[in-house]
């Protein structure tokens, strides 16, 4: 395989790896798949698989985000079993760089990229230019991160807050913590506000009402919720809709995120239009003296194809090389 004049973008997450190849001094993603995770052994197997599919030949460089904390050379993914060294990864690969960056530092770097076209704001608020902007999103876990401006960059924010504590807001919330607190020494708000959240919500509301948990796909909750045909699912599905709220509604008030606040992930786009309808702007300002704060604050939810991609092509820039971790090829 000869080497092209492309660079690897890939966002991977604990169900889905996203790949794609951008011809040098271009910003358009060349032919974009998306693989399941659990198809492949390792990284490499996929990426491999992949770039076979693809038929560019081999890139020179690749930035990939993943689903997982990036400190070191040796990262675990958090949702999934995929664990691997960047400098193995690269040398395997045979690439000249190697960049891996937590998949919401990405998308943290594409905020200041997106046009109106490829938002939808959900309730009121303007964005304020140069204030911080902020990202969360449940999909099979909850991202969080966000940028805030230096000069004439944006500097991601590099963390985990989607592991940050959750404390119920009303009795409702009270009861289904309780229960989840039987089997969960630590109740977060990614154990909340996730695929499998959603899935816990409604399990445990069956328990409480029932006297019995369903156990259903995350999936099989949303259709059910939307389709109206299920008053427990249509509860889960608000329920999950309000946390997320509250949990946005802090991560504004702890960025001073007036720049907005954007929802990613893979569950929120599907149902934006119930989403939209939810209590979860109402949860999202109702912060007692800080309510009119964060009324000013917009929300969007992103609505464009692989958005992840933008934000590791950005990482490429030389400004990022500090972001994530970065292994160079010897010679």
């Amino acid at each position: 395989m000869q080497v092209g004049e492309y660079s690897l973008v890939a966002d991977i997450g604990g169900t889905n790896a996203r790949f794609a190849l951008v011809a040098d001094g271009d910003k358009t993603p060349l032919e974009p798949r998306n693989l399941a995770v659990t198809d492949y052994p390792s990284i490499v197997d996929a990426i491999h698989a992949y770039l076979e599919q693809a038929g560019l030949g081999r890139p020179r460089q690749a930035s990939i985000s993943v689903a997982s904390p990036v400190i070191g050379d040796q990262l675990n993914m958090t949702n999934h079993t995929w664990s691997f060294s960047v400098r193995d990864t690269r040398a395997a690969l045979g690439l000249r760089q190697l960049k891996v960056l937590n998949d919401y530092t990405a998308l943290a770097l594409a905020l200041p990229v997106f046009t109106e076209s490829e938002l939808r704001q959900v309730g009121g608020g303007k964005a304020l230019a140069g204030f911080p902007m902020a990202v969360i999103g449940p999909g099979t876990g909850l991202g969080v991160s966000g940028v805030v401006r230096a000069g004439k960059h944006w500097i991601p924010l590099e963390g985990e807050g989607g592991h940050v504590s959750y404390g119920p807001v009303n009795a409702r919330e009270q009861q289904i913590i309780e229960r989840l607190r039987e089997n969960h020494e630590h109740v977060s708000a990614e154990l909340l506000v996730s695929g499998s959240g959603l899935a816990l919500i409604y399990a445990t509301i069956c328990l409480l009402e029932r006297g019995e948990e369903i156990k259903l796909r995350p999936g099989e909750v949303s259709s059910l919720a939307l389709e109206g045909e299920d008053s427990f699912a249509t509860e889960a599905l608000e329920i999950f809709c309000g946390i997320l709220g509250t949990v946005a509604g802090n991560l504004g008030l702890t960025m001073g995120a007036r720049g907005g606040i954007y929802f990613g992930g893979g569950i929120v786009p599907k149902i934006i239009d119930f989403f939209t309808a939810s209590i979860f702007r109402e949860r999202f300002e109702r912060h007692g003296r800080l309510t009119g704060y964060l009324r000013c604050i917009p929300t969007y939810v992103i609505d464009t194809v692989y958005p992840a991609f933008i934000g590791a092509m950005v990482a490429l820039d030389p400004v990022y090389e500090n972001v994530g971790v970065v292994s160079h090829e010897t010679r």
